[in-house]
């Protein structure tokens, strides 16, 4: 209580009348996570993918099928060669992105990992969740590069490791396989290390070559010209509202790709989603109208370049019987 004033003819003090408090709400914590859950997600993507990988060591030194290999008990260790690998590549993709808003205070959370008991991969990737908007476009630009550029230092290496491990065998027959797409990047590191195959020859990969290769996969699709995927967020914040109409663009094509190759269908299905949820048009930043460095648009340049090193049209073929 407080007695603001007194009566002027000074015989009694006015009533007393509570001085009115304000509550200034205090400003919410950034970078809080829900660390059990991370874990969690985390400690079951490494289970799923480490049996993935089991499964594709075992592939790999049977030589398709050719021959007989039992499981035993340390056959799962084998399957790290795959687990490790991809989740260093998925890792420090999304660590990329958190490291910038690290830098930046804007807050997002630690990595998601996403488990999955699908053959082939044994997760469906990684990703981050952003709870705050993008201050400038040059902060929306760095976030959004940092990932794809992260993920490719680590897969890059990988693939010339696993490569080096692999073999060149007969062209198999009488099995089922799957014919995973071939990226510029793919097709270089195995000339460099194979030459031109015959005809009847193929590349056995090593799990570790495959982890690389979801990887690139990966990097391709994150890096798609579309709404709020980090090719969006790049897209947006060098060409700022020229990226709608190549949002929309970026959909139909990945509609008509999935007439060439089934695989393409996931993607799709997700992106007509996140077109009718989110809408065509990238969220604005707070700063609407600050100009991008020069040198962040090379930057822009090398992502395309990542892009074209990691696309393939097919990702996945139909079973060869």
């Amino acid at each position: 209580m407080a007695y603001p004033f007194d009566d002027p003819g000074g015989s009694t003090p006015a009533s007393p009348v509570p001085v009115e408090t304000f509550h200034v709400p205090s400003r919410p914590l950034k970078f809080r996570n829900r660390w059990w859950l991370h874990v969690t997600l985390f400690l079951l993507t490494l289970l799923f993918t480490t049996a993935v990988g089991t499964l594709h060591y075992l592939s790999f030194i049977s030589e398709f099928g050719r021959r007989s290999v039992p499981l035993s008990w340390a056959s799962p260790v084998a399957g790290l060669w795959y687990s490790l690998t991809l989740l260093a590549i998925l890792g420090a993709h999304e660590f990329g992105h958190y490291y910038f808003c690290r830098r930046y205070n804007v807050d997002a959370t630690l990595p998601y990992f996403i488990p999955a008991p699908v053959p082939l991969t044994g997760t469906l990737g990684a990703v981050i969740r952003i709870r705050e908007a993008f201050p400038t476009r040059t902060i929306l630009f760095d976030i959004g590069v940092g990932g794809p550029i992260a993920g490719f230092i680590v897969l890059v290496p990988a693939l010339f490791i696993g490569m080096s491990m692999s073999s060149v065998v007969p062209v198999p027959t009488g099995s089922s396989v799957f014919y995973i797409g071939e990226p510029l990047l793919f097709q270089w590191v195995a000339s460099l290390n194979f030459g031109t195959l015959a005809k009847e020859q193929t590349i056995n990969i090593h799990p570790m070559v495959f982890a690389a290769w979801f990887g690139m996969l990966a990097t391709a699709l994150n890096l798609l010209p579309f709404g709020q995927l980090d090719g969006g967020h790049i897209t947006y914040a060098t060409l700022g509202r020229w990226s709608t109409p190549i949002s929309i663009a970026t959909v139909a094509t990945a509609i008509a790709m999935t007439y060439n190759s089934s695989s393409w269908m996931f993607m799709t299905i997700m992106m007509v989603i996140m077109l009718f949820l989110l809408g065509p048009r990238h969220p604005r930043v707070l700063y609407e109208y600050e100009a991008l460095a020069p040198g962040r648009r090379a930057i822009a340049v090398l992502a395309v370049i990542i892009f074209i090193l990691c696309f393939t049209p097919v990702p996945i073929d139909t079973l060869i019987e």
